[in-house]
């Protein structure tokens, strides 16, 4: 880009971030304006030029997107595990982009590298974790794989380099685990149907008697177990299963245990919800999204294990790259203990954030959701036409609108329908045994009592409409 038309770019490109975020402290604001994929496709200019537009049309191509996209830090937009901008996050992500560090070694990346170790070592602190390592990674369901692949090799330190039959090893997750398990199952090669699932109670938390009988069933049927995935913070219900058990039960029958935290890791901030977690430090492995409640831009995911050498084993393919990774580097270079050789560096957002707020501001940001989790669990059981679908230890509400002499599951899902045609609300809808929730997630540090009130009464209203009757206006 020239230097005479840099200035100007980049001041109006700053005037539409500013706008951006700006708008989203405006009350009312709509999430979304909702179109059919066709009618979008149909009305959106998306070629790509065989002579290009030039920079002078970059900023109408960002004007577009920014008009069309979801407004995912609208303090309205409540659907997924994540959710809100922080701007001293944002602020590392521009810079981790215009320095476009890789970090497969110190070399390429050397203050990235000790940053990213920083956070690891402390992350692995918070969990109670006196030695190992870790990596940053695509997303819990990346952890999710790598906490697999470690208990492959753990059982089978040969296994990266003579292959690993996994038709008779299993697996065992909680029934209601993120899906995720079933890709690592899928790459791992022990297929779906070697994935265990085991019986929850009725909060949503895996049983243990029921993963020590599963367990024990397997073994009789001549299968091996050897890993169990432990879910602290379930998709739906934001459920945590009980690890100190669980450890106890995976430690007698010496199965690996990985714990999804992707969600749920958070709680160990605070001193008042970290007993959700209790046991944790006897986990073989735990994969955390900072991405999720701790509201960091996507994507910002750890891996973290007590056993460095064993993911240093399932990572050993990068002993080959003799172009990367030289013998005095080696207890310096990240790329050792990732799956991935162009890595760009995530680390840097979080740090940046920590280092803003610290350990208090993410604890007084996880006490803070849970409360008004606890207002909007109290507003929907205070309400006649609503009810709560599960008991809740974080900050996922699921309930539903209720009245009598229609299908509820019918109406709840014309209901949500109407929600993400209006645009303004963005809930997620979701299934509790045969029954359709509807699940509202707080994420996001905008999300107040005003916000959760407009959501009830948005919901009541499109459901007093449905019930009467009246066609949805839009």
């Amino acid at each position: 880009m020239r230097a005479e038309v840099l200035t100007p770019f980049l001041d109006g490109l700053m005037t539409r971030i500013a706008d951006y975020h700006l708008a989203s402290l405006e009350p009312g604001q709509k999430t979304v304006d909702y179109l059919s994929e066709e009618s979008r496709r149909k009305t959106t200019d998306l070629s790509l030029p065989l002579e290009g537009n030039g920079p002078e049309r970059v900023l109408d191509d960002i004007d577009e997107f920014l008009r069309q996209c979801i407004k995912t830090n609208n303090p309205q937009f409540m659907n997924p595990l994540w959710g809100g901008l922080n701007l001293s996050a944002f602020a590392g992500e521009v810079i981790a982009a215009l320095t476009n560090q890789s970090m497969y070694t110190y070399e390429l990346s050397p203050i990235a590298t000790l940053i990213e170790k920083a956070i690891i070592f402390r992350m692995m602190e918070i969990i109670g974790y006196g030695d190992g390592f870790g990596t940053f990674t695509t997303g819990g369901s990346n952890g999710n794989m790598l906490g697999m692949l470690c208990a492959r090799q753990s059982l089978y330190p040969s296994s990266s380099h003579g292959g690993f039959d996994g038709t008779k090893h299993v697996a065992f997750v909680s029934a209601e685990a993120h899906y995720s398990v079933l890709m690592s199952a899928n790459v791992i090669g022990i297929g779906h149907q070697n994935l265990i699932k085991v019986a929850c109670d009725s909060n949503g938390r895996m049983k243990p008697e029921s993963l020590r009988d599963e367990i024990q069933r397997a073994q009789q049927n001549d299968l091996i177990p050897f890993c169990v995935i432990a879910t602290s913070g379930t998709t739906v219900r934001g459920a945590f299963d009980p690890l100190s058990e669980i450890a106890a039960i995976s430690h007698d029958e010496n199965i690996w245990l990985h714990v999804d935290a992707a969600w749920g890791g958070s709680c160990l901030f605070s001193s008042k919800h970290r007993d959700l977690m209790s046991g944790v430090e006897l986990a073989d492995s735990v994969c955390w999204d900072a991405h999720k409640m701790m509201g960091l831009p996507l994507i910002c995911s750890a891996f973290l294990t007590k056993h460095k050498e064993v993911l240093g084993g399932v990572c050993a393919h990068g002993n080959a790259a003799h172009y990367l990774f030289h013998e005095d580097t080696k207890d310096v270079d990240l790329g050792r203990f990732s799956l991935q050789c162009g890595r760009r560096n995530d680390s840097l957002k979080l740090w940046i954030a920590w280092r803003e707020i610290g350990d208090a501001g993410w604890a007084e940001m996880v006490n803070r959701y849970c409360e008004l989790g606890d207002y909007l669990q109290a507003t929907v059981q205070s309400h006649p036409k609503l009810e709560m679908m599960s008991d809740r230890s974080w900050s996922n509400v699921c309930f539903r609108y209720v009245v009598e002499g229609h299908d509820l599951n019918e109406l709840n899902v014309e209901l949500r329908a109407r929600l993400i045609r209006e645009g303004i609300h963005l809930v997620s809808r979701s299934n509790i045994l045969d029954d359709v929730v509807i699940r509202a997630v707080v994420a996001n540090p905008l999300v107040d009592e005003s916000v959760l009130n407009g959501l009830v009464a948005a919901i009541v209203r499109h459901g007093d409409e449905i019930v009467a009757g009246v066609p949805a206006q839009f």
